[in-house]
């Protein structure tokens, strides 16, 4: 009798084959929206910064159109846009990307969603990867969103929320950082 072939845990080697540089830049000189950057940082369930998780990034354009044939105004959508990023974290557990802000994209449901960054994290010991999103702390459509709103815990949902560095003289700057467990664990959603 055949016997499944036993899980194996993801990375540490991402530098190998999924990052090879530039992949956490989403955008070029002729890319339409306002340009942002997002940093953050990974940590483990005991507070370390993860130096070597792998981020993936999926978003809207700043239409709220998808790079993706899928959506249903994919012929609008930005051509001088990537929609997807990866970004390996350095030896700090550092991660960073440069992008642009999303517009609204309308839900399942119909239902306008905040603008948001869907997020996968890859890590050493993890089976599957996690998945989360970014909201943006100057959003005042985070009020309605339907995804946001679904969790009860206000304390737990503020772990999805970028904060505005106010600091930053470049692009405006957006920080999040991912606590894969522990005290102020990521929500993260079934892949």
């Amino acid at each position: 009798m055949l016997k499944q072939t036993p899980s194996q845990t993801v990375g540490p080697f991402y530098s190998i084959g999924l990052v090879h540089g530039g992949e956490n830049v989403l955008v070029n000189e002729r890319s339409s929206g306002q340009r942002i950057e997002i940093k953050g940082m990974v940590f483990d369930g005991d507070g370390q910064p993860v130096p070597d998780a792998l981020i993936e990034i999926w978003q809207a354009d700043a239409q709220g159109i998808y790079n993706h044939p899928a959506d249903p105004q994919y012929a609008k959508v930005d051509k001088h846009f990537r929609g997807f990023g990866r970004a390996g974290t350095m030896a700090g557990g550092h991660f960073w990307f440069k992008t642009v802000k999303p517009g609204p994209v309308a839900g399942p449901d119909g239902q306008a969603q905040a603008p948001h960054i869907n997020m996968l994290v890859f890590a050493r010991g993890m089976l599957i990867h996690a998945v989360t999103r970014i909201y943006f702390s100057d959003e005042s459509a985070n009020q309605t969103d339907p995804v946001l709103n679904s969790i009860d815990d206000p304390q737990r949902r503020q772990t999805l929320i970028a904060r505005r560095d106010e600091s930053s003289e470049d692009l405006p700057c957006y920080c999040f950082d991912i606590h894969l467990q522990g005290k102020g664990e990521t929500v993260f959603f079934d892949p």
